[in-house]
This record gives C-alpha cells, sequence and structure tokens, in this order.
C-alpha cells in the first residue's frame, strides 16, 4: 500500500507524520521539516518533545505501552529492504512503532517481508485513527509550541533542561558485538526514550557518527530498544551496511530475543 504522507504535527524541527508504507496503525514517521538542519541542542530536545508527544497520542488512541524506533545513518535501503523500512527521502526520519494487545498484525511481521509482499494497515482503518491521533496530539501540546514559527521549538528545549552531571565521565558508551554490530548505551541506566536527557541524545548520535566505515561499510541501520525490565539501559543496535554485503545483518538481528520482543 502506498500512501500519501499524511502530516499530523508539525513542531519547531520536526514533523509527526504517517509514512507513505504503514505497516500498522502504531507506525509513525518523525522527520525534519528542514533537512539542513543540525542535529544540536534545540532539535534533539524538540525530537524527545515530538516522540514523548506521539507515544502518549499513540496510548491514548491505541493502548500503545511498548515503543521501538528504527532510522538509517548513512544509509538506503536496497531491493527487498528485509528488515528495515524503505526509504521515503533523503530527509532524516525516524520510524516509530507503537506496540499494543490485540493487533492483527506487527511491525516484525512486515518487516520479515520483502518490500513488495508488505500489506500494512488498511487506509479506511487509518483515516480514522490518525484522525483521532491527531486530536490527541493537538489536546496534549504544550500552548508554547502551537506556533509554527522556526524557533518554537525553543519553549521545548527549556521543558527538557535538567541539572549538569555531577561528574565529566563519558555520558554513553559502544560496545562491539559482531564484525558489523555495534551497541550505542547511555552510560546512566535510562529504560527508556522517554527519560533521556537531549546531552545523552546527542552524545550517542555522536556516537554513531564517529563508527568507522571500514570494510566497505557505508552507512548503519539503526534500531533503538527500550528496556522491557528497566534494569537494562535503552540501547541502539548500529549495523554497518553495504550495498556489496553478502549477508543482510538485519536478519540476524532479528533472531535476537529482545528484538524479537521488541518487533515481532
Amino acid at each position: 500500500m502506498g500512501l500519501e504522507r499524511r502530516l499530523l504535527y508539525r513542531s519547531g524541527f520536526w514533523e509527526i507524520a504517517r509514512p507513505r508504507h504503514p505497516f500498522t496503525a502504531g507506525h509513525i514517521l518523525i522527520r525534519l521539516s528542514d533537512p539542513s538542519t543540525e542535529f544540536a541542542q534545540a532539535s534533539a530536545s524538540d525530537w524527545l518533545f515530538c516522540h514523548n508527544l506521539v507515544r502518549a497520542a499513540l496510548h491514548d488512541v491505541l493502548g500503545a505501552t511498548r515503543f521501538a524506533v528504527m532510522f538509517a545513518h548513512r544509509w538506503h535501503p536496497l531491493g527487498s529492504a528485509i528488515g528495515e523500512p524503505v526509504a521515503e527521502s533523503s530527509t532524516p526520519s525516524f520510524h516509530l512503532f507503537g506496540r499494543w494487545d490485540g493487533e492483527t498484525t506487527t511491525p516484525g511481521a512486515q518487516l520479515s517481508l520483502p518490500a513488495h509482499h508488505r500489506v500494512g494497515e488498511p487506509e479506511h482503518n487509518l483515516a480514522t485513527t490518525d484522525a483521532a491521533v491527531r486530536e490527541a496530539l493537538r489536546l496534549s501540546r504544550p500552548e508554547a509550541s502551537v506556533s509554527s514559527e522556526p524557533w518554537a521549538g525553543a519553549a521545548v528545549e527549556r521543558s527538557f533542561e535538567v541539572e549538569p552531571f555531577s561528574d565529566t565521565g563519558p555520558l554513553v558508551r559502544t560496545v562491539k558485538t559482531g564484525p558489523v554490530h555495534t551497541l550505542i548505551e547511555p552510560v546512566r541506566t535510562v529504560p527508556n526514550v522517554r527519560d533521556i536527557q537531549p546531552a545523552e541524545l546527542l552524545a550517542m548520535a555522536a556516537a554513531l557518527a564517529s563508527l568507522p566505515l571500514s570494510g566497505g561499510l557505508s552507512g548503519f541501520s539503526c534500531l533503538a530498544l527500550e528496556s522491557e525490565t528497566g534494569d537494562t539501559p535503552l540501547r541502539v543496535h548500529a549495523l554497518g551496511r553495504s550495498a556489496a554485503e553478502d549477508v543482510n545483518p538485519m536478519e540476524d538481528l532479528f533472531r535476537l530475543p529482545e528484538v524479537s520482543l521488541a518487533l515481532l
């Protein structure tokens, strides 16, 4: 199914929209309004605002209680795109998947299929759901962010201000678990995206940007998974990708128990 991208909400830097190929009613896109915008303190804070806003709306409308985020860094899915959404444009975009009891299909079930075999959510169902999500977003957004001016996100940034950390150590750690597989996670035990701080989000982005593109790699497919138990930190799985790769690493990633639990 191919829909026109349906805008649900626009903030200072980011848009909340229904992707052109939604896998489920809980599949939402968060994308930059201006692709040239630098990922810095203001835009990172606005991203967190949009993420928290839309997950609250999906909880209100669908009863979603679990969430995962997928995105590509310097990479565009090729061919059948097993394990990842097809690229809609070159604009930086994040795919948010809300999960709830009673789903008729799951993000993992769709991602496990070749792109041209994915069925997705029927349009007549999405029209009703999107109207409800848009209304939930409208009702829950702070009045300070209603403006469509480019710096409306400044009010959002203030809402995320925190006291500086007491130590000067690194905010994130990276752990290489395979030839093309790296884990990026906050040093502080942050179980979900909702509780992460802008400085930690920026540090995770910097860690991803610093990963070496060796062995013919051209970019990364990334999956952010929240802790199901709360005793482990939020993790970003970054998989090195290449157009010449012999094996799609996303297929191995989907066999990990924590990934299967989150997406399948």
